[in-house]
């Protein structure tokens, strides 16, 4: 019996860039997680030792912010218009490339792993965001929603 070949369908620049924000969280999550098997991280957080300084409720409410974000943007770059999902990748793509840059410095050795993916990660949402397909004028005049194929089954409306 002859084996079909499979077919590659292209993914959509939003759902890479959705995919890389999910790996990104995963490797966030890992981390901070990790992290507490560290000696002595949780007697400092018992002893009131949080991931920006002392615990107060404004660094949780930041920390809450920087761990709430990519996770929104898992969802948001779904749904967001072009110009402001590209945007909003390209910003916060970079962004946590420089948070993963400035907390590797004299961390463990799996943080720094985690670190590095992250990064590569983060490179990788801004490259596709930058990159986004566009549109020719022309193309874009004849054809406004390019993803609409009628279905065959239904006949002509």
């Amino acid at each position: 019996m002859a084996r079909s070949t499979l077919r590659d369908l292209p993914v959509p620049v939003r759902v890479k860039l959705s995919a890389l924000w999910a790996a990104l969280m995963f490797c966030y999550i890992y981390g901070d997680y990790f992290g507490l098997y560290v000696p002595g991280k949780l007697s400092g957080m018992i002893g009131g030792e949080g991931p920006i300084g002392p615990i107060s409720q404004d660094s949780l409410v930041i920390t809450s912010i920087l761990l709430a974000a990519p996770g929104l943007m898992v969802f948001l770059s779904l749904v967001l218009p072009p110009i402001v999902c590209r945007w909003a990748n390209v910003l916060l793509g970079f962004f946590y490339i420089v948070v993963m840059a400035l907390t590797m410095p004299g961390a463990w050795s799996f943080y720094v792993l985690l670190g590095v993916v992250e990064i590569l990660l983060g490179l990788l949402t801004v490259w596709y965001a930058w990159r986004w397909p566009r549109e020719d004028a022309a193309e874009a005049s004849v054809s406004p929603n390019k993803s609409f194929k009628p279905n065959p089954l239904r006949g002509s409306a």
